[in-house]
């Protein structure tokens, strides 16, 4: 298979010589050899790179979630790097006022709260505000294309980990998000996206023949992003979701928790697709910082039978059962709740707070990302 950025390089670079191509990547914009895209483009006797921008992570990926990136001077090539995560997450009319097109080349994992999809839609909005040409160069969805799962965000849980109505799971690559960001969500700009050549729905990373470059420090392998669409929900939660560990989003757990009850309970349940194991752990950082945390590590033992989503919330709502008096739901910062702006909704926090069955969301999820298949697949590339 050919990935967009082969593509580019190969000829579709020609539409663009002449013009200041600002370059809108991380470190997993590499080539199928790893070369990066950065020096690719610096190379590049006929691209004209002049501006950098960086999403969360950074340019080089070593900042932490959350953490505040400052615009800065790349030292490997001495180009100029915008922050699109600091002060703005929305580029300025100035960071664009120097470039003709922005190139757009970052591996998402398939998860609606990963952020570089909304780093992607805030660009296209700005390229149309200042009359900019937007260009993606297409790479696969780790986890496949053909599995949708989840519910549609609700208008008041928006936020920068789950900005549009699109499910916890969506099955679309970048490119064909764009797409789907210009023409339902009116995020209008001049858009040209360069499809992957030889890439399937079918196909999960490890079947692409190329290498696992972790898109954040917390996203160390294909299981990670396997599972990512459930275990990720904990972030709003009391429970630690494995960060700070060798395994996050894969080991789950908490000082309060006996991993060994909450293994034979979460087995009973039979899920398809995954098992439980005990473990203890001692995160480095984040909840429950050099404190012995018990609970489960999450093995995928079939992926297509995965259901992630449903995974996470069933655990969810196994520890809130078990442990209702340690449990809680964290509240943002911005007095909202962090587990309310993952799971798109209100409703189904107070469901497992009153103890409720959350079967009957599941089901409503089912037809929600039915729908959005059904939305969404004029726009499918592949």
């Amino acid at each position: 298979m050919k990935l967009g950025l082969d593509v580019f390089l190969e000829i579709d670079y020609k539409r663009f010589r002449g013009k200041r191509i600002g370059l809108l990547t991380n470190t997993t914009g590499v080539n199928l050899t790893l070369k990066p895209s950065i020096d690719l483009f610096v190379n590049h006797p006929e691209i004209n790179i002049v501006a950098l921008y960086a999403p969360e992570h950074g340019i080089r990926g070593d900042a932490k979630e959350g953490e505040s990136i400052q615009s800065s001077t790349d030292s490997h090539t001495g180009l100029p790097i915008h922050s699109l995560y600091g002060e703005s997450k929305k580029p300025t009319k100035e960071m664009l006022s120097t470039i003709d097109v922005v190139v757009f080349d970052l591996q998402d994992i398939g998860s609606r709260y990963y952020t570089f999809i909304y780093t992607m839609a805030y660009m296209m909005e700005a390229c149309n505000e200042y009359g900019k040409e937007f260009v993606v160069l297409d790479r696969p969805n780790p986890i496949g294309g053909l599995k949708v799962e989840g519910n549609l965000v609700e208008d008041d849980c928006r936020s920068f980990v789950s900005l549009l109505p699109i499910p916890n799971r969506h099955g679309l690559t970048v490119g064909e998000l764009a797409k789907v960001f210009k023409n339902e969500f009116n995020y209008n700009c001049a858009l040209t996206v360069i499809p992957m050549k030889d890439w399937s729905r079918a196909r999960y990373f490890d079947e692409t023949g190329l290498f696992w470059v972790p898109p954040s420090p917390n996203a160390p392998s294909l299981d990670m992003a396997m599972l990512y669409p459930g275990t990720c929900l904990f972030e709003g939660t009391n429970i630690s979701e494995g960060r700070g560990t060798t395994k996050p989003f894969e080991m789950i757990g908490a000082p309060f928790i006996d991993g060994y009850t909450l293994t034979n309970a979460f087995n009973k349940l039979s899920l398809p697709g995954v098992v439980a194991r005990p473990t203890s752990f001692k995160p480095t950082y984040k909840k429950y910082e050099n404190e012995v945390c018990s609970g489960i590590q999450l093995h995928v033992t079939n992926r297509h039978t995965l259901n992630s989503y449903e995974m996470g919330l069933k655990l969810i709502d196994l520890i809130a059962k078990i442990y209702p008096a340690q449990f809680v739901f964290l509240e943002h910062s911005s007095g909202r709740f962090m587990f309310d702006l993952l799971a798109g909704t209100k409703s189904l926090k107070d469901k497992i707070i009153a103890g409720e069955e959350i079967d009957f969301f599941l089901n409503q999820c089912q037809i929600e990302s039915a729908a959005f298949k059904r939305k969404v697949k004029p726009y499918l590339l592949y």
